[in-house]
């Protein structure tokens, strides 16, 4: 990230005109200053200022700055490559789609806004200044790019270190280096010639330090706390999204961009005790070697880098490691990023599954099965690899009948990656029951943070009362994600909690509700807090959260829904129903709006609204049973038996 300059900006800004997706933009100069004219909020096209660039290469971003402190990213961009690689162009972000000035999506929206979205990973020592009481930010930083305290923390022990003697030095190192970056010190890779991999002299370290240093920012993760500094716990400002339908592939390959840290985590690698900086030159960015070179510090190149091993000619682009091994997924366009899983390519997987595999990235003239073939010619037909949730992975993205069972095998399977179990535990939310029950009881004593966070949250589907017995001591858990986790499900059962417990649940409830004014720049946020107010009994605390979701994102449904409900069971339906109203003018495609609203209108005996409002809802949103099976009530109990019928028989 640096300021609009004519030293810092890469795209042509001499007058040029694009119009491909994102609305159309005409980018000009006047002086030192970069402008473009293009749609605003209001719909209207307007000139703004390029206050900073963002990236360089392949591509370079723009942002523009507003005087509510808000810093909005334009979904056109630059195309930094040469000529010959297809760039020197604009393009956009969004190619084939348009997002309305109303729409979330548009530029000048929350879901492109800097100040959330970019800036904790773009800038060091952020400060995000948000002001919830005018919805406006006063964000700073310490330096505008990645600095060295981003990784190293706070120099000011760096300089107090330098200060001390030679010999000083020596007996007490640089406390930045032996207290945050320590994992690789005193480490060697030794290869073991028969099976040509290596081992670690010392085992790996539990903390992970350096791995979690580089996550903060290389992670699809959610922050719920401030003031984070290199070496702290990331699970104490931190929560990483786990391998979950959308955003991977059911095998854990990458789909959506997940910043690499979940790839790893499910690793052989990562599981051996290999850190970032194995591979990696944390300063220049560069590999430690060229090439297969990197691979072959711990993997006997004679063995690995042939013909024998690859399939490929040496030298060839099919024989470099990271073809076969890490393969890669395009982002933004024109980005391909590699995939860090690290693992075996699997074409039968693409034969039963449907999933990509890396042979087929290039070999696209022939069929997965041919790619499967091939490699079992060559390699046999055992080597599967080191990931092996995929089977109950895919059984749950299909809603297979038994997937609840194949998911709480893989959460109590200690042999798994740590981040395969509390994957799968985490998708047992959505198979309520004495399986997933058993699960949660059991994980929620398991060793490591992540995997108790997420058997905790299946708890979300038990009676309050019965939450306790798990959840209850994990209130003083050593890491705040699963505090805050446990006090959250705890919420809807506080009343009951009494000794130690009640204290426990006080000063985590305490943590939960900071987490959430740290992000009260998200209406997510603000209805997940309202929900916590609500059910520990603080109904005007909700109320006003709720409204407060409403006001700083008018387009975010659910909060709409939950302010009505709260407001029926305080004996206020037709404030609900107005509150309802206003949503379906502000999200009027929204089926759970017009299913909420068909609801209130059938308690206040509007029948005939109500059966419009309901009818809606299931067009919108065919593929939910429940509003279906909801109008088909409705219709029978207003006397359309026949249609009612029809629709149930259709359903089933």
């Amino acid at each position: 990230m640096l300021i609009a300059s004519p030293a810092s900006v890469r795209g042509n800004f001499n007058n040029a005109t694009v119009d491909s997706g994102s609305g159309a933009a005409k980018f000009f100069r006047s002086g030192d200053r970069f402008l473009v004219n293009t749609e605003g909020a209001d719909g209207k096209p307007h000139d703004f200022e390029i206050r900073y660039t963002f990236g360089v290469y392949p591509l370079q971003q723009y942002l523009v700055a507003f005087r509510d402190g808000k810093i909005q990213a334009m979904r056109y961009a630059w195309d930094s490559r040469t000529a010959a690689e297809g760039g020197q162009r604009w393009f956009s972000l969004d190619p084939g789609t348009r997002a309305a000035h109303t729409d979330e999506f548009h530029w000048t929206a929350r879901q492109n806004m800097w100040n959330f979205m970019c800036a904790d990973c773009h800038s060091t020592g952020l400060q995000k200044g948000y002001d919830p009481a005018t919805d406006q930010f006063k964000s700073t930083w310490s330096e505008i790019n990645v600095g060295c305290e981003a990784c190293h923390g706070p120099a000011s022990e760096h300089v107090t270190w330098a200060k001390r003697s030679s010999a000083a030095k020596l007996l007490w190192r640089d406390p930045r280096i032996t207290n945050t970056l320590h994992d690789r010190v005193g480490v060697t890779w030794s290869i073991d010639r028969q099976t040509g991999n290596a081992h670690r002299s010392v085992a790996p370290s539990t903390t992970r330090r350096e791995v979690e240093t580089c996550a903060q920012c290389h992670s699809r993760r959610v922050p719920i706390a401030d003031n984070y500094v290199a070496g702290k716990k990331f699970l104490d400002y931190y929560v990483p999204a786990v391998l979950i339908k959308g955003l991977y592939y059911p095998d854990g390959q990458q789909r959506e961009e997940v910043y690499n840290y979940g790839s790893f985590l499910q690793s052989r690698m990562y599981h051996m005790g290999v850190t970032c900086s194995d591979c990696h030159e944390p300063h220049s960015a560069t590999l430690r070697r060229p090439g297969n070179a990197t691979c072959g510090q711990c993997h006997l190149q004679t063995r690995y880098d042939a013909p024998s091993h690859t399939l490929h000619p040496s030298g060839s682009v099919g024989a470099q490691c990271a073809a076969c091994h890490m393969p890669t997924r395009t982002y933004m366009q024109i980005d391909p990023r590699q995939d860090h899983s690290i693992r075996i390519p699997r074409p039968d997987r693409t034969v039963s599954l449907g999933i990509p595999n890396a042979c087929n990235n290039c070999h696209t003239d022939k069929t997965a099965s041919w790619a499967d073939s091939q490699i079992v010619a060559r390699h046999g037909s055992t080597r599967k690899g080191f990931q092996r949730f995929v089977s109950a992975f895919a059984a749950d993205d299909t809603a297979a009948d038994d997937a609840a069972q194949q998911l709480a095998e893989i959460a109590n399977d200690s042999t798994e990656p740590i981040i395969a179990r509390a994957s799968a535990l985490a998708r047992l939310v959505a198979h309520p029951g004495d399986v997933a029950l058993s699960a949660a009881r059991t994980s929620s004593r398991d060793p490591d943070a992540l995997v108790r966070r997420s058997a905790v949250s299946i708890l979300d589907a038990l009676p309050p009362e019965q939450r306790a017995g798990v959840a209850a001591p994990l209130l003083v858990d050593e890491s705040r994600a699963v505090r805050i986790e446990a006090a959250r499900v705890l919420a809807a059962a506080s009343a009951s909690l009494t000794g130690k417990a009640r204290n426990d649940f006080s000063r985590a409830s305490a943590e939960f509700i900071a987490s959430q004014r740290y992000l009260a720049d998200r209406a997510e946020n603000r209805d997940r807090l309202a929900m916590f107010f609500d059910e520990t009994g603080h109904r005007s605390e909700a109320e006003a959260e709720y409204r407060a979701a409403i006001k700083i994102a008018p387009r975010y449904s659910p909060a709409y829904v939950n302010l009505a409900d709260l407001l029926r069971r305080d004996g206020r339906e037709a404030d609900g129903e107005t509150i309802l109203r206003q949503g379906v003018a502000a999200i009027p495609n929204d089926a759970t709006l017009r299913f909420a609203l068909g609801l209130a209108l059938v308690r206040s005996r509007k029948m005939l609204d109500a059966l419009g409002e309901l009818e809606r809802a299931t067009k919108l949103a065919p593929d939910q049973p429940r509003f279906a099976y909801v109008y088909a009530v409705a219709l029978s109990e207003a006397g359309q038996r026949d249609r009612a019928l029809a629709i149930t028989k259709k359903l089933l």
